[in-house]
């Protein structure tokens, strides 16, 4: 079938553009974006994806702010024209590429709402691909960049509105896409990936004055890195200052060590400690303290209901709401979170994020089964 997107120059395949390269159900393309208060007052964040042999498309919508996380989630039938990103009420625009998107959740059943605009202060900057296989097939195989900005324009929950701007509110977002475990599992014989089973996994983009730092690692159960990327890059004043293609000033570190400090009785975060080590043997100790928490549920992940890629109907959307001091910190569905941090380097003050999902043993954080909490 042809689509708008086959009259640009933009094939890789000698098929049109909605027939994907790979054949595995689980191929997708996504949006993730994130953006917060700098005083810690709210973080929302989104999710949008397309799973074309899946023929599913979802998206989500979640703001917490006063201690509650309300949240938005749609999904449809897929549609065959990759620019018929629209969800339900929710649709991602590309207004330029590269540099600014917008986000628009227009008035719904749920009460929750938005008109964002993000505009890019980075180049998108590509971290290390993802691949992995069970026995001889492959489950894994993407790529992902990451591109730091700022959001301009408003969400409003249950009729309460408030106003963003590009000086108060930074963002970041990332585009992956590829082939990923998703939707309703597979029948026949389970896969022997591990016996074992866990994942260890810390991100935390960094903005500071003039530069960001971008950090994220996976570990195995001792704690020996499995994949690590660290990067200084650099952070402008405006869209149209970001250099076109690859950026010369992004300085990729020589060696990286990180330390989580948790919550007794959780694999939450309290605290954490990164040293980043340049190529000339500069030293960069930061520190990191969080403000408000994020559930990653509330935009499909581990989502018994609204889990990414699974079979909702033509055209569905739901929400739902919860308290964050009230939610248990060690059922599964709640491991995986973000939190806004305020950060610190020498004099130097900054805001970030800080993602951890800890599934399993760990033993240099002293977790010993699949889920206990920190001693």
């Amino acid at each position: 079938m042809i689509t708008s997107f086959d009259d640009f120059m933009i094939h890789q395949t000698s098929d049109p553009v909605t027939q994907p390269a790979a054949s595995d159900r689980n191929a997708y393309d996504r949006y993730w974006f994130s953006g917060f208060d700098r005083d810690g007052g709210f973080i929302f964040e989104v999710g949008f994806a397309i799973y074309p042999n899946r023929k599913v498309m979802d998206g989500h919508f979640s703001v917490a702010t006063q201690g509650t996380q309300h949240c938005f989630h749609a999904s449809r039938r897929a549609p065959a024209d990759r620019a018929d990103s629209r969800v339900g009420p929710l649709q991602i625009e590309v207004v330029t590429p590269m540099r600014a998107v917008r986000v628009r959740l227009e008035p719904n059943e749920t009460g929750v709402e938005c008109d964002l605009i993000f505009s890019a202060r980075t180049v998108p900057h590509l971290e290390p691909k993802n691949v992995m296989h069970d026995e001889r097939r492959l489950i894994m195989d993407t790529t992902r960049f990451t591109q730091l900005g700022s959001w301009q324009g408003y969400f409003a929950v249950n009729g309460e509105r408030r106003e963003v701007s590009h000086a108060a509110t930074p963002g970041i977002r990332d585009k992956s896409w590829g082939v990923r475990p998703v939707g309703e599992p597979e029948a026949g014989a389970p896969g022997l990936l591990t016996s074992e089973p866990g994942v260890y996994w810390v991100w935390s983009p960094i903005f500071w004055d003039g530069f960001c730092t971008q950090f994220g690692t996976f570990e195995d159960h001792d704690g020996n890195a499995t994949q690590v990327s660290a990067h200084i890059v650099p952070v402008y004043d405006s869209p149209d200052e970001i250099p076109l293609g690859e950026d010369p000033g992004i300085r990729e570190m020589a060696s990286v060590r990180h330390e989580i400090g948790w919550r007794k009785g959780t694999r939450l975060a309290e605290s954490a400690e990164l040293e980043l080590v340049s190529r000339e043997r500069e030293v960069l100790a930061i520190s990191l303290e969080p403000m408000i928490r994020f559930q990653m549920l509330a935009i499909g992940y581990q989502h018994p209901e609204w889990g990414h890629g699974f079979w909702k109907g033509e055209d569905v959307i739901g929400g739902e709401s919860w308290q964050l001091d009230e939610i248990d910190l060690l059922d599964y569905k709640h491991i995986h979170n973000h939190q806004v941090c305020r950060t610190r380097m020498g004099d130097q003050v900054g805001i970030g994020l800080l993602e951890t999902v800890v599934f399993g043993r760990h033993d240099p954080s002293g977790f010993k089964s699949i889920l206990d909490g920190a001693t």
